[in-house]
C-alpha cells in the first residue's frame, strides 16, 4: 500500500449504524470459502470479509493440485461463484477487519475498514474498458510481477466479485478511465468507510505468507533472472499463465535444465523458521511433472534435505517423478552464482557421495519457498488476547483432539493460519470449524 492510500484510508468516517451476523468469517480463501458455504446451509447468516479485491486466496493461483493433478481453478472457481451468490452470505471484499471486542459470550462487535476502490459497486459490469484505456503499466501481483497490469484493472478475469479497481498509488489521473466507463462508475471521491457489525462467532481464516525469499541472498533471488520462486512456476504453468509458454524470463527461451531448490526459507535456522511448510516437497514435485510433459526434452533436477511424502497417494506421486525422469539430489544448496548467457550456477552438498561440494549450471532455478504464518489480525483483538504459539501460528485449544478452537471462546481458526497444511486438510479443518462455531451458537443462545 501506498502513501496516497494510506492518507485516504486515515479519513475514514465511522458509520452509525451497526449491522448484525451469525458468523463473521476472516480470510476469502479455500477455507474460509469452505467454512462460509457450510455454515450458510445451515442456515446461519455469514459475513465473509477478504482484504483482496476477490475471493480466491492462493489456491486459485496454481496450476494444479497434487497428488491428483486436478485443475485448482476448476476447482476453486465454482466455490467462488457458490459463495458470492449464496443469499446466507454478505460478502465484502477490499476490506480489513480492524478492531475485535469480545462483550459476552455469542457478542463480538467488529470494526471494518472497507477501502475505496474508486469504482462504484453497485454500478460497474466488470467490462474492463477502463482497464483497456489506462495508459499505466506496473507489475501485477496475481503473477508475481511476471507481466503487468494496469492502474485500472479487473484483478483477473473470473474475479468474484468481478469489479474495477483503481490503483491510487500508480493513477495519474489522466481520467481515461472516466472517459472509457459506458455506465459512469468511476468515482474518485469515493471515500473510505469503518463499518460497524455484530456477530456471534468468528472464524479466521486468513491463510498464510510466502517467505521473502530475499532474504536467502545466497540464492540471488532479485538479482538473476533466471532465479525464480515457485508461486512464479506454478503461474508460468497455469491455463492462464503469463507468456502462454514456459519461459525463462532472462531472454524469453524454453529452459532445457532447470532446478528445484527445496526447503529455501524452510528448516532454516538461519532465517528464523526452523520448521517444515509440509507441501514444497510435494509441489515442487507437481511443478516437475507437469514440467515434463510441458518441455518434454528438459532435465529437471530437485535438490533436497528429505522428500516429506506422507500424504495419501504422496509415495506413489514421488516414485512417478523419478520414474518420468526427475533427478533427485539430497543435499542443501549452498549458494548459487551467474554463469555465462543467463545461466545459473548450482553449488550444493552431495551427502550421498560423500558429503562433497559440487556445482551444476542450470538456464533456470525454481527456489521452493516456504510457508510463514500470517498472525496480523491477532492485532484487532482488543479486550481479549488470541494466543500465538513461538513462531506466529494461531494456538489451538488442543492440536490433537480440537485443532480449531483458539485461546478466545467464541473465536476459531482454519487452515495455514493455525499452520502449514494441503489444500484437502485445509478443508477438512473449514468443515470442522463450521461445525465447531454451530454448536457454539446453538449452546449461548440456548
Amino acid at each position: 500500500m501506498g502513501e496516497i492510500m494510506e492518507k485516504i484510508l486515515a479519513s475514514a468516517v465511522e458509520e452509525k449504524n451497526e449491522k448484525e451476523y451469525d458468523v463473521l468469517i476472516i480470510g476469502g480463501g479455500i477455507a474460509g470459502e469452505e467454512a462460509a458455504l457450510d455454515l450458510a446451509e445451515m442456515g446461519f447468516k455469514v459475513l465473509l470479509v477478504e482484504k483482496e479485491p476477490s475471493i480466491g486466496g492462493h489456491m486459485f493461483l496454481l496450476s494444479k493440485v497434487f497428488p491428483t493433478l486436478d485443475c485448482a481453478s476448476c476447482i476453486s472457481t465454482p466455490r467462488m461463484a457458490a459463495v458470492a451468490h449464496h443469499p446466507n452470505i454478505t460478502l465484502m471484499t477490499y476490506s480489513e477487519v480492524k478492531e475485535i471486542e469480545k462483550r459476552g459470550e455469542g457478542d463480538f462487535r467488529v470494526k471494518i475498514l472497507k477501502k475505496p476502490r474508486f469504482v462504484e459497486e453497485s454500478l460497474c459490469t466488470g467490462c474492463a474498458q477502463c482497464e483497456s484505456a489506462c495508459p499505466v503499466i506496473v507489475p501485477k501481483e496475481y503473477d508475481f510481477g511476471l507481466r503487468g497490469r494496469k492502474a485500472a484493472y479487473i484483478p483477473f478475469d473470473t474475479a468474484v466479485p468481478k469489479i474495477a479497481v483503481i490503483d491510487i498509488d500508480h493513477c495519474i489521473f489522466c481520467g481515461q478511465c472516466e472517459i472509457a466507463c459506458p455506465v459512469g462508475a468511476i468515482n474518485f471521491l469515493q471515500k473510505p468507510k469503518i463499518i460497524k457489525v455484530k456477530v456471534g462467532a468468528i472464524i479466521i481464516a486468513t491463510g498464510y505468507k510466502l517467505f521473502p525469499i530475499g532474504r536467502k541472498k545466497e540464492y540471488m533471488f532479485g538479482k538473476l533472472a533466471n532465479v525464480i520462486t515457485s508461486m512464479q512456476m506454478d503461474r508460468l504453468l497455469a491455463p492462464t499463465r503469463p507468456y502462454n509458454a514456459v519461459l525463462r524470463p532472462f531472454d524469453g527461451k524454453e529452459p532445457m535444465n532447470i532446478a528445484f531448490v527445496l526447503c529455501a526459507g524452510s528448516r532454516d535456522r538461519t532465517v528464523g523458521n526452523p520448521l517444515c511448510s509440509q507441501v514444497c516437497c510435494m509441489y515442487s514435485i507437481k511443478q516437475a511433472q507437469l514440467l515434463m510433459g510441458a518441455l518434454p526434452l528438459a532435465d529437471i533436477t530437485i535438490y533436497y534435505m528429505d522428500i516429506r511424502a506422507f500424504g495419501k497417494g504422496f509415495e506413489e506421486f514421488y516414485q512417478q517423478a523419478k520414474d518420468m525422469g526427475v533427478i533427485f539430489i539430497k543435499g542443501r544448496v549452498a549458494k548459487i552464482e551467474p554463469a555465462e548467457n543467463g545461466d545459473v550456477v548450482v553449488y550444493y552438498e552431495d551427502i550421498e557421495n560423500g558429503g562433497r561440494l559440487k556445482k551444476a549450471v542450470h538456464d533456470l532455478v525454481v527456489l521452493s519457498v516456504g510457508l510463514l504464518p500470517n498472525p496480523d489480525i491477532a492485532k484487532a483483538f482488543k479486550n481479549v488476547k488470541l494466543e500465538l504459539d513461538e513462531y506466529g501460528w494461531i494456538k489451538p485449544k488442543d492440536e490433537n483432539t480440537n485443532p480449531v478452537e483458539t485461546s478466545i471462546p467464541g473465536v476459531f481458526a482454519a487452515g495455514c493460519i493455525v499452520g502449514p497444511k494441503d489444500i484437502p486438510d485445509t478443508v477438512v479443518e473449514a468443515a470442522a470449524a463450521a461445525a465447531h462455531v454451530a454448536a457454539y451458537l446453538k449452546e449461548v443462545r440456548g
